[in-house]
């Protein structure tokens, strides 16, 4: 198995790792063991993936507020 995910790894390739995993699970020709190391291989890299859309979620709505107060800022100064 890869590293942990971490800075380095963009959420593109945890992304694709995470499919890979969850293909070699589904194919149910996994040892137990490797079944279980996979298993929570998967849960890091779910952890991660959803960590990172979470900050990408976080970023966009601060962009949109900003951009909303903009508007809404230049659209009142057009009243006058």
């Amino acid at each position: 198995m890869a590293a942990k995910p971490g800075k380095t790894q963009s959420f593109e390739a945890a992304l694709t790792e995470l499919e890979q995993v969850v293909a070699d699970m589904e194919s149910g020709k996994l040892p137990l063991e490797d079944s279980l190391a996979a298993y929570k291989r998967g849960a890091e890299l779910l952890s991660f993936c959803r960590s990172r859309l979470d900050d990408a979620q976080q970023q966009v709505r601060v962009l949109e507020e900003g951009t909303l107060k903009d508007l809404a800022a230049s659209g009142d100064a057009n009243k006058d």
